[in-house]
């Protein structure tokens, strides 16, 4: 590099993996959480469906409902998605041919945000329509961290769709 040129370093897609990091740590959190909807004396995970009666509580599974089912299979698929884009990019970033899958990653991030997406609205949806609570119940903090990791997963994707090698050095 000569005294003229000036390198300018455009860190995004360093941040896009953080974001896909963090989309990938909040998607295991979300899935393992027992906390997806709750109410007095019920609460409902994406495993169980727990229920206090008498004091104690009696916990069933919910892998009977064919919509749980799909809601499960549809936020599992989203997270395998995420980990492969996940790998790729670090690897990418690591051996320096970074170009060369970034295209790819995003694509499958993409994927991940549409399945995760479908995932979360039919979830709240089939809930409603099916179940009666006669008390009030709310969406707890595990449904809300898979919208954020749709969230981060489509952030990430956004920025490895950027193309910052096309810019011109001049501009800057």
């Amino acid at each position: 590099m000569s005294v003229n040129e000036v390198y300018v370093f455009r860190p995004f897609k360093l941040i896009a993996l953080l974001c896909v990091f963090l989309a990938l740590s909040l998607d295991i959190v979300a899935l393992w959480s027992s906390a997806w909807v709750t109410a007095e004396h019920y609460a409902l995970s994406l495993w169980e469906s727990c229920r206090e009666i008498e004091a104690e509580w009696k916990c069933t599974s919910t892998l009977k409902s064919d919509w749980q089912i799909a809601t499960l299979v549809l936020l599992l698929a989203g997270a395998c998605v995420t980990l492969v884009a996940f790998l790729m990019a670090f690897i990418s970033l690591c051996n320096g041919t970074h170009r060369r899958h970034y295209r790819t990653v995003a694509v499958f991030l993409f994927t991940a945000v549409v399945l995760q997406a479908c995932a979360l609205v039919l979830y709240p949806i089939k809930f409603i329509d099916g179940t009666v609570l006669q008390t009030y119940h709310e969406f707890n903090w595990g449904y809300g961290l898979g919208w954020g990791a749709t969230i981060f997963m489509l952030g990430g994707s956004i920025l490895f769709c950027l193309r910052t090698d096309m810019y011109e050095d001049a501009m800057y």
